[in-house]
């Protein structure tokens, strides 16, 4: 089971941290761990992942260099650090896991529940 928290409202340029903790997951690290994000209207999408070791990321073109994800297996927690946000981030936040690689779809074995960030402009 996914928990994703750390959602909220900011004004643009500013800063959120969010954090999924994986509860009673065993293994943790041998799942590829990220986060993707759906606005309104719109088609859930890929955000970020992370390796298993947490050594590689990978980031969509439209966060590169303003997020950065990590994760810490001996808590079984993900984090995505996001800064300099900007309206158009707006959107719920949902952490996924997969086993060794995350899967840039839905079809991910776990999901977090979701955690709104809204950008005010």
């Amino acid at each position: 089971q996914l928990q994703a928290s750390g959602g909220g409202l900011v004004q643009a340029g500013g800063c959120l941290r969010l954090s999924c903790a994986a509860c009673g997951q065993r293994a943790f690290d041998n799942f590829g761990v990220g986060w993707f994000r759906q606005a309104p209207g719109k088609e859930r999408e890929f955000v970020a992942d992370i390796s298993l070791s947490g050594i590689d990321t990978n980031y969509a073109d439209f966060v590169r260099g303003r997020f950065t994800i990590s994760r810490d297996n001996a808590k079984n927690m993900v984090y995505l650090q996001m800064t300099d946000l900007k309206a158009k981030d707006t959107a719920v936040h949902y952490c996924a896991a997969h086993w060794g690689r995350l899967l840039r779809t839905t079809r991910n074995d776990y999901w977090g529940q979701g955690t709104q960030v809204t950008v005010s402009s």
